[in-house]
């Protein structure tokens, strides 16, 4: 399952270290809702390789403007605490796995 971030949380996973996947979403936003089971499949898929998460843009704006996120869904990819790749908009799972293949 994904893991619902704050500002704080996502802070914290990013500076592990670890592969970090975070959608940025919002409940109002219909391309994010189409967007969401493919980071749910995501988490699941890659538990124990890399933290992946949601974090709601209108709760938590901090992170979204520090990585500069403008439109929803983005989402992002950290690796060793710096971003690393990004997708804005509707993508299929497909690509989101090629790019969190890419940091493993």
């Amino acid at each position: 399952m994904a893991i619902h971030f704050t500002d704080q949380t996502a802070r914290e996973a990013i500076e592990s270290g670890k592969p970090v996947v975070i959608d940025f979403w919002a409940e109002w936003c219909g391309p994010c809702l189409k967007l969401g089971p493919a980071v749910e499949a995501l988490a699941e898929k890659y538990e124990g390789k890399a933290i992946v998460g949601k974090i709601n843009v209108d709760e938590n704006d901090e992170i979204s403007s520090e990585n500069r996120v403008r439109n929803i869904p983005t989402v992002l990819f950290f690796k060793d605490g710096e971003l690393k790749d990004r997708t804005v908009g509707y993508v299929p799972q497909s690509e989101l796995e090629a790019k969190l293949e890419a940091l493993l």
